[in-house]
């Protein structure tokens, strides 16, 4: 048992899925998942584990922003042994011509935000996934037909921003495809620990054109992405 996550020692399989909503958590445990049990309910915070094609995995909600993902990642790796993570979320493309529906792998994850220049005493650190979990994400997607747009995200620190055009056509002008919250800090965590770690997110919004996927929507694309994930999971 850690600070955040009531489960025992045995409780958390060693691979995982990463959602932030943890209520989104509950829904593919409760879509995909066989034999499932919440393992975690702290600040409700939810965590589940159960079966998925005679094999066992966990999926747990990490909140948004990367304070919020660092501290249940840590918590996975250091105290349950978790050794494989993919984040599965949403985004906002930041290129035009990103339709609403695609689905971006991040290859690798810029930010705004100041915690590597931290951690790394101002120096900068490239944070990309498992190139094996990419690989075979692409194998598995190209096999059923689903399109994976690989490629640059931004972990942003703040969701609202006065100067928020501004701002994401810089980013996209060195061809950033999209802009989500927690990747960085995912990808560097796995880096330190030697884990492996992927990110797959549904683009739901277009900033520069200001399109916008409906709620229910949303949670149909999302599903397909979750199941690609649990494939990924099994298979790397």
């Amino acid at each position: 048992m850690s600070l955040h996550i009531e489960a025992g020692e045995s409780d958390i399989a060693e691979g995982i899925l990463l959602p932030g909503d943890p209520l989104r958590a509950k829904g593919i445990a409760d879509y995909f998942l066989s034999d499932v049990v919440c393992y975690n309910k702290i600040r409700g915070m939810l965590g589940f584990t159960g079966t998925w094609k005679g094999k066992r995995v966990s999926v747990q909600g990490t909140g948004m922003g990367m304070p919020s993902l660092s501290i249940y990642v840590h918590e996975l790796i250091r105290n349950y042994g978790v050794q494989k993570m993919i984040r599965v979320g949403t985004a906002g493309a930041i290129q035009e011509n990103l339709d609403l529906r695609s689905v971006v792998m991040a290859t690798g994850a810029s930010t705004d935000s100041a915690i590597n220049k931290l951690r790394f005493k101002g120096m900068d650190f490239a944070a990309i996934p498992d190139f094996g979990m990419a690989r075979k994400a692409a194998d598995l997607a190209d096999a059923r037909g689903m399109a994976l747009v690989p490629g640059n995200v931004l972990a942003a620190d703040s969701f609202y921003s006065e100067t928020l055009i501004e701002d994401m056509k810089r980013w996209a002008d060195y061809g950033v495809l999209c802009a989500e919250m927690e990747s960085t800090e995912l990808f560097t965590l796995a880096a330190r620990h030697r884990r492996k770690a992927l990110t797959l997110l549904t683009v739901t919004d277009n900033i520069p054109k200001g399109e916008h996927l409906p709620a229910a929507e949303r949670q149909n694309d999302f599903i397909r992405v979750a199941e690609l994930a649990l494939d990924v999971l099994l298979e790397s």
